[in-house]
């Protein structure tokens, strides 16, 4: 695996190299950051039964506008929409539309941003009304995952540390890893290398080092982890027809061996009002 220094140089495609950031591109990615997880706090009041959620979209295209920022989804590969909401046994890349929420549905609203050429990318799962105990479990462990994931992170560990941490949690409490999604690399572009697997062996895959910038981002299953793709080429839901869950953070890998999440939630508001007792 190579890696290359991201100091003047406007990277705007994907190289296959790992880019290693300054201080420039820390600066760029807590702002991007930062908008993302206000969009996905502004929405939280909306997500209630009977909303259409082609209206939750238009609320985030909205906010993300009126800031002097870009949705980084909409046309992107030919995509028509600021957010992904994937309900219930839909796994991601769930499109909105003129269909309502449901009492009881467990939601994931996925939303990345471009602020002066960098990406914020994030995701986190919403309740609405109330929601079935095994529901609110998934959610409980496809968190920790997350938790787990990020801190696996530090200068010298390898991504294989991230994924098995991830996986050994996941599995033991009996759910399933989705296996035909990861992680990326971000920066000036949206989806760049390296890949982010979300299971893997210990000391496998490469090396994390200080400027590296990616998200991690588990899908949960409660069945199977096998999934399929929908005939509009974007859904994707489980196989089983299993609940599915996921979150996701952008994050960056720092000097003094800690990491930054540029996606945190200002209000702390980023594990839902479902997980509350």
């Amino acid at each position: 695996m190579t890696y290359s220094v991201d100091e003047d140089i406007e990277f705007e495609t994907r190289t296959g190299e790992i880019k290693i950031h300054g201080a420039e591109g820390f600066e760029g990615m807590r702002k991007a950051g930062l908008l993302a997880a206000q969009c996905l706090d502004m929405l939280i009041p909306h997500v209630v039964p009977g909303v259409l959620t082609s209206h939750l979209d238009d609320l985030a295209r909205e906010f993300i506008l009126e800031r002097g920022a870009l949705p980084a989804c909409l046309f992107y590969k030919g995509y028509g929409h600021t957010v992904c909401i994937s309900r219930n046994h839909v796994v991601c890349h769930g499109i909105p539309g003129d269909w309502a929420l449901r009492e009881g549905d467990v939601v994931n609203i996925d939303v990345t941003v471009i602020v002066d050429g960098w990406h914020g990318d994030t995701s986190r799962m919403y309740g609405v009304g109330k929601v079935s105990a095994r529901a609110r479990r998934l959610v409980d462990i496809t968190y920790e995952g997350l938790r787990l994931g990020l801190d696996a992170i530090k200068p010298g560990a390898t991504l294989g540390d991230v994924g098995h941490a991830i996986q050994k949690y996941v599995e033991g409490q009996r759910c399933s890893v989705v296996r035909d999604f990861c992680g990326h690399g971000l920066g000036r572009v949206f989806h760049d290398s390296p890949n982010v697997l979300h299971f893997g062996r210990p000391g496998t895959g490469p090396v994390l080092k200080p400027g590296m910038f990616f998200t991690v981002e588990p899908m949960v299953n409660l069945g199977k982890p096998q999934v399929k793709v929908l005939s509009d080429g974007w859904t994707a839901v489980t196989r089983d027809k299993s609940l599915s869950a996921q979150c996701e953070h952008s994050c960056g890998v720092k000097d003094d061996g800690t990491i930054e999440i540029f996606t945190a939630s200002p209000t702390d508001q980023f594990k839902p009002e479902i997980l509350a007792d």
